[in-house]
């Protein structure tokens, strides 16, 4: 147990307004479906059907400012060493916006803006040539944010380049990903922060053996000399990242080529601008107006609070089919810690697990748990409201869905008949987006950036490392001598596995 005061404010909050059914909140407060709700942008947030009230809401923002989230916000965006346990800056926000005077921010701008020229520059030389095929290689942020806004941004219709994904070391997922296609009209881009990922160095391996030469092969690297050392590729063909922005906070630099390349660099500009309009509101807005303030402290109430052990997203839109993928990386490897900055333990739990799907598939499928189930599961509900589809029965159909779902949950259903009975009280989150662009896409994701780091600050975690991500890597590095049969495994579980592995 936290011997942490405000944790203890924080559950005395909860005991107040838990006695109250969600139902009940929300009929006794007759503006408060206008007053907690939030617009940015293309972006609309309500949170009324929070089981929270207002003196409780009150408190949060009393929480937040003591933690001190307006000074940490400013750091963030100066450019100070926010990353502590790697001694590093964390400056995505520099590469959609300049908002700092801070001569480190204003460096790592110019050098975003530098690395778009050469983007740009790309794209143009390969529409020039003969390819129409894009084989993007690369896992985890080098992945999951790309094929989450090519798959959201892509039209109907294929555009110049038709965009594919390859990530997982697995080698029919190379062998899927290349059928059909034609290695004279194909490209690869290899996308390796360190470039020594061995799932991203096995595949591009296979590329650049199927592509027959390497004049087709581009990188994507903070380590500039490694592709030229690995793979042959020139200087101009390798492109910039940087050890200040984190590998699930880069698709916002060059490693966003992919969705350039799908979408057209003017759409991708798009999408900078759009994430750079929720920077500024986060940077210049008070808490209690501040979209990402509620959405952390919202999602810190029902952990810490609350005590749910999970959060669901649940998109009303199938183009935002892998948002729950991407927000799993994003929340997940930076909120999953122990430990404080002063390497202290946490004493509190930090991350709720995420995941979801898109609706209305996912309510034929895990809905009944969620509805019936003993653990209730809080859910961000993302909707569009304008379509792009030439269906508007169907439009309407989603959005009837959307709207009694969360109604459900939260007010349940009486019945005689306990099969048939609903407890509601399910809290839930609503995002709408005015229309699904880049920019508003770009907003939503640098909404919850800012919500993770947020509650990141309100629980004296790191935000921006990821080492347990490592341990995994390096027990495996040392088991393929084994698996080779060159080597024995010290575990005697992995021994007896490595048996039946070797047959």
């Amino acid at each position: 147990m936290s011997d942490d005061p405000r944790l203890h404010e924080l559950r005395a909050e909860v005991g107040r307004v838990a006695a109250t059914p969600l139902s009940r909140l929300i009929a006794s407060d007759p503006a408060r479906a206008g007053d907690f709700a939030l617009k940015v942008g293309p972006v609309y947030a309500s949170f009324a059907r929070q089981r929270y009230d207002r003196d409780a809401l009150a408190w949060l923002f009393r929480a937040a400012e003591a933690a001190g989230s307006v000074e940490r916000v400013k750091a963030l965006f100066d450019g100070q060493t926010v990353n502590v346990t790697e001694g590093r800056p964390a400056l995505h926000t520099a590469l959609r916006g300049d908002f700092s005077h801070a001569p480190i921010a204003r460096d790592a701008h110019r050098q975003a803006l530098k690395a778009r020229a050469q983007m740009r520059a790309t794209i143009e030389a390969l529409e020039a040539s003969e390819v129409t095929d894009i084989v993007s290689v690369g896992i985890g942020g080098s992945d999951l944010g790309p094929r989450l806004a090519v798959d959201a941004l892509s039209g109907p219709k294929p555009g110049r380049f038709r965009v594919h994904f390859l990530s997982n070391v697995d080698g029919h997922a190379a062998q899927r990903t290349l059928a059909g296609l034609d290695p004279k009209r194909t490209a690869a881009l290899l996308i390796s922060k360190t470039f020594g990922t061995q799932e991203t160095l096995l595949n591009g391996g296979i590329l650049r053996d199927w592509l027959g030469d390497d004049s087709r092969l581009y990188a994507i690297s903070a380590n500039l000399e490694r592709p030229a050392q690995a793979f042959n590729i020139p200087p101009e063909r390798i492109l910039p990242m940087w050890d200040w922005v984190g590998g699930r906070y880069s698709l916002w630099s060059a490693v966003g080529l992919p969705i350039a390349l799908a979408i057209g660099m003017d759409a991708f500009e798009q999408f900078l601008s759009g994430a750079a309009q929720m920077d500024a509101h986060v940077l210049q807005t008070p808490l209690p107006d501040n979209l990402a303030a509620w959405h952390a402290l919202t999602s810190i109430w029902n952990r810490n609070g609350l005590g749910y052990a999970t959060q669901a997203v649940l998109a009303y839109d199938e183009r935002l089919k892998l948002l729950s993928n991407y927000l799993q990386q994003l929340v997940m490897e930076s909120l999953g810690k122990s430990v404080k900055l002063d390497g202290t333990p946490v004493g509190e739990d930090t991350v709720p697990v995420w995941w979801g799907g898109a609706g209305t598939d996912t309510q034929h499928s895990f809905f009944q748990a969620l509805h019936q189930g003993t653990s209730i599961v809080p859910a961000d509900f993302i909707g569009v409201v304008r379509s792009d589809a030439p269906y508007p029965q169907n439009h309407r159909a989603l959005h009837a869905n959307l709207l009694a779902q969360t109604e459900a949950f939260a007010n349940g259903q009486t019945s005689d008949d306990p099969h048939r009975a609903y407890a509601g009280g399910r809290p839930s989150t609503t995002i709408l987006l005015d229309a699904l662009t880049p920019a508003s896409l770009g907003a939503l994701l640098a909404m919850y950036e800012h919500s993770v780091y947020l509650q990141s600050v309100f629980w004296g975690i790191n935000a921006f490392d990821q080492f347990g991500v490592e341990l995994g890597k390096q027990v495996a590095s040392k088991l393929l001598p084994a698996l080779a049969g060159e080597a024995e495994a010290e575990d005697p579980v992995t021994r007896e596995l490595l048996a039946r592995l070797r047959g």
